[in-house]
């Protein structure tokens, strides 16, 4: 059975969450602080985490960030804060998503589905996929890449990005064909992020190949991955 970990401190909202989660299948774990979650969660990693950022002890924000030095199983994070320092932030540490408070229940549900069905590995998924490009190795179970051997310090979202276009060279995808195929969990980027996740490519990816851009803009439509001649 699928183990979630939910952590929160407010008892009623823990206890609600835990029903509908119990009630759509999944196994349960609750913790009320930052400290005993990340124990756990390091210890004996769940196939998903609900990691509020306002805690006692640790908040989430810090057992995110020693969580993914060790582990890299789905986060999403719960929060009242909405302001865009604490998303951005969160995101850069690794969380798969956000939720923000109020939510529905059910609608938490199906965020917990859809980002388990995202990062469930497929029977030919595993590092150095056959249908990786030349010289570009995607681990998809724990979200790393490498180019000519070169390790590549990717976002989670950049990595999302990196496995579609380069799965698929030559062909042109649109922005918003690339939010449902990368990002199909999540509502809080726009098209226009796409523009900044690609440019970070990039610059990432030019640092080990100077002078061949691998990823290639088609004017008014979207972004191809341009593998290099011969």
């Amino acid at each position: 059975m699928t183990r979630i970990v939910i952590v929160e401190d407010e008892t009623d909202i823990a206890s609600v969450v835990q029903d509908y989660l119990r009630h759509a299948g999944y196994e349960t774990e609750h913790f009320a602080d930052g400290q005993s979650a990340l124990e756990s969660i390091v210890g004996t990693p769940p196939d998903l985490t609900l990691l509020d950022i306002m805690l006692p002890r640790l908040d989430g924000i810090e057992v995110l960030r020693r969580a993914r030095e060790h582990t890299a199983h789905p986060i999403i994070m719960l929060t009242a804060r909405i302001e865009e320092v604490d998303r951005l932030l969160g995101l850069e540490l690794g969380a798969d998503d956000y939720v923000c408070k109020p939510f529905s229940p059910r609608e938490l549900v199906a965020r917990v589905r859809a980002v388990l069905r995202r990062t469930a590995p497929g029977p030919s998924q595993g590092p150095g996929s056959q249908n990786d490009a030349p010289g570009l190795v995607l681990d998809d179970v724990h979200w790393r890449a490498s180019l000519e051997g070169t390790p590549l310090n990717l976002t989670r979202r950049e990595f999302g990005l990196l496995q579609v276009l380069s799965r698929h060279p030559g062909r042109i995808f649109s922005r918003a064909r690339l939010l449902e195929l990368a990002y199909d969990d999540t509502v809080d980027v726009t098209e226009r992020a796409i523009d900044s996740h690609v440019k970070n490519l990039r610059r990432k990816l030019g640092a080990v190949t100077p002078g061949h851009d691998w990823i290639r803009s088609v004017y008014g439509v979207g972004f191809a991955w341009e593998a290099p001649a011969g």
